[in-house]
């Protein structure tokens, strides 16, 4: 097991290593392998790139992302034209259906309403617009409107897990009902968390995942 401080270091210079992120103004402590990140970043996308970044290294348990978002003086824009941006880029990602999504901007936050088929959709919703200039934030309220049910959804989503090479499914249990999907038990790092919740969004039928997982490096 690597110590905090260890993990601390290693959080910082994954940080540093990382183009797409600002670190100067980043501050990280670390307690019984949770990680607080601290200070200001020029951007959302770099807020969720320092979370991401934070995550992926070996020996985190969890992320307490406060980080806020200072935007410098030229990449200040009103809710109006971030919103017509928003829309814009919307329009052009293929994996979107822009035409289910709605954009409301308050004070630079984007909330994003409405309905799709395939977690991909939602997810990919959230990329067009997280790094748009004057962006502070990022409401996902697009909710999954599964046009097919699996015949057992709970089997399926085994076998997802089974496929899936950074995923010890043996770890990992499953209860499912009308949509909803809880997922407990224990893994050994964010990554596989995380991609346990997204072989859980891929079966169709499932329309939320509550992933429960312990990270136990």
């Amino acid at each position: 097991m690597k110590t905090d401080k260890e993990i601390q270091d290693d959080v910082m210079e994954e940080l540093h290593c990382d183009p797409s992120i600002d670190a100067a103004g980043i501050a990280v402590t670390v307690k019984d392998g949770i990680v607080t990140m601290l200070g200001e970043v020029p951007g959302y996308g770099q807020k969720a790139s320092a979370e991401r970044a934070a995550k992926h290294v070996y020996g985190v348990r969890g992320v307490a992302d406060e980080l806020e978002v200072k935007l410098p003086d030229s990449s200040l824009r009103s809710d109006s034209q971030i919103a017509a941006a928003a829309l814009e880029a919307l329009k052009w990602h293929a994996s979107v259906p822009d035409e289910q999504i709605k954009v409301l901007v308050n004070r630079g936050w984007v909330t994003l309403e409405g309905g799709v088929q395939w977690p991909y959709q939602k997810d990919a919703a959230v990329d067009a617009v997280r790094h748009l200039t004057g962006v502070k934030g990022v409401v996902n309220m697009i909710t999954l409107v599964p046009r097919i049910m699996h015949a057992n959804v709970k089997n399926a989503i085994y076998r997802a897990f089974e496929r899936n090479a950074d995923l010890d499914a043996r770890r990992v249990g499953v209860n499912a009902r009308d949509g909803m999907v809880i997922l407990h038990g224990n893994v050994h790092s964010w990554t596989e968390h995380d991609e346990a919740t997204r072989a859980a969004l891929s079966v169709p039928g499932v329309r939320e995942v509550d992933n429960e997982l312990v990270v136990m490096p």
